[in-house]
């Protein structure tokens, strides 16, 4: 981090700039991330919020034969061999709120006609931010809550959180605050306070909006047909 930096002077991203969103691989799988180019939207001491654009080129572990990795089940997919894939982001845009101290970030979904769907909370570890390298990198939790816009609360993925722990990605007792920090996202969801009150269901993105480049220094073996021209 620059010395400005470490003043106060450059702690946040400024609207518009690109960075990566990024969950670390796990145990002995530490060498495949998920690299996401995001576009910041917003960036102060509440939290990040930045814009995942339709079309946008990411890195991505999937197993050796390039299949997802729940593929595998919710066991095997925290243990079966994986490789790094460039591909590109196939769904939506999603627009990602990661606020200031939390184990988890808010994801806003649409559909294709931009009627909004819902949002996800993504249960994970506080982000680490590299301002310089414009990263922000976070370790994924598995378990996921989808909140529906009639704010009626659905547990997603408790299996796969289950998985982990046999598969030995978790122990019980870390799975234990995950589903933890999971009742207590329950609560402020049903508080109905920030970012669900601020209104982002009704952001748009700018039209000429450019698409990041694709994450580079990593090795990939799979490349998504689209990206091979």
């Amino acid at each position: 981090m620059t010395a400005e930096a470490t003043t106060g002077l450059d702690l946040h991203w400024q609207p518009g700039t690109t960075i990566e969103w990024v969950y670390e691989g796990a145990g002995q799988f530490s060498d495949f991330p998920n690299v996401r180019p995001m576009t910041v939207v917003r960036d102060d001491e509440d939290g990040l919020v930045a814009w995942l654009a339709p079309g946008t080129p990411l890195i991505k572990p999937v197993l050796v034969d390039g299949r997802e990795t729940r593929h595998a089940g919710p066991q095997g997919m925290h243990t079966e061999d994986r490789v790094l894939k460039l591909d590109i982001w196939h769904g939506t845009g999603i627009l990602k709120v990661s606020p200031t101290g939390k184990p988890w970030s808010v994801w806003h979904f649409w559909a294709a006609d931009e009627t909004f769907l819902g949002w996800y909370v993504n249960l994970e570890s506080e982000h680490r931010r590299d301002i310089e390298a414009r990263r922000t990198t976070s370790i994924d939790y598995v378990l996921d809550l989808w909140i529906n816009p009639d704010r009626r609360i659905d547990w997603k993925d408790e299996d796969e959180l289950e998985g982990a722990v046999v598969a030995g990605r978790f122990s019980q007792s870390e799975a234990d605050r995950i589903i933890a920090d999971a009742h207590t996202a329950v609560q402020e969801v049903q508080a109905w306070g920030s970012p669900f009150t601020d209104n982002w269901k009704d952001w748009r993105p700018d039209p000429h909006l450019r698409l990041p480049e694709a994450p580079t220094g990593y090795t990939v073996t799979h490349i998504a047909e689209e990206l091979l021209g």
